[in-house]
């Protein structure tokens, strides 16, 4: 199976592409809490399963690059006099996906690593739209660059849950999720926001 981007099942509107360029300081806000969430829950891993040695290095790797991509949106914000949010608003798109994870420690570490995937390919495909749609020549080279990077750790993902478990039970809870992320996605409220 492939495990990249085109897994997923359902595509972002354009709806959501021009509420995001039509307030796109707003946008910029929440993509830098998105992005200090992202290295957070990358270090969660490392916290809750210091045990699985052999992912280990490549979570602190995901976890100091998603804080470098943060840092990058700072910079543009701060040239723009945009400041950070006083609070990280809860994101329901990422609570929605993290109720359907099982309970149980290895359904839940499977489950947690493959709605990893699930959002950072969602970020991919978003940030892609972004890069071809945006006039500013710095914009688009960062969301190019940055979606690339969305796609790798996308696929890492779910590398890391192939170590673990057998490839037919990984395609089945992908398979889940992604299907479970489209009704979520269509659901959700417009907002100049990545979720």
């Amino acid at each position: 199976m492939d495990y990249s981007i085109s897994t997923l099942v359902s595509n972002s509107s354009e709806a959501w592409l021009n509420t995001v360029l039509n307030d796109f300081d707003s946008f910029l806000q929440d993509h830098a809490d998105c992005e200090r969430k992202a290295s957070s829950m990358a270090m969660s891993f490392v916290a809750k399963f210091p045990d699985r040695l052999e992912i280990i290095p490549e979570l602190i790797d995901t976890a100091v690059e998603e804080l470098q991509h943060f840092r990058q949106v700072y910079r543009l914000m701060e040239q723009r006099g945009i400041t950070l949010t006083h609070e990280i608003k809860p994101d329901l798109y990422i609570k929605n996906l993290v109720n359907l994870c099982r309970s149980g420690r290895e359904d839940r570490f499977l489950d947690r690593l493959v709605l990893a995937s699930v959002v950072e390919w969602r970020g991919c495909e978003r940030f892609r739209m972004i890069a071809e749609s945006i006039e500013e020549s710095s914009l688009q080279k960062f969301y190019e660059n940055l979606w690339q990077s969305e796609a790798r750790h996308g696929e890492s993902f779910v590398r890391m849950g192939l170590q673990y478990f057998p490839e037919e039970e990984v395609q089945k809870r992908v398979a889940f999720f992604v299907e479970k992320e489209a009704i979520i996605l269509e659901n959700l409220e417009l907002r100049s926001a990545l979720h």
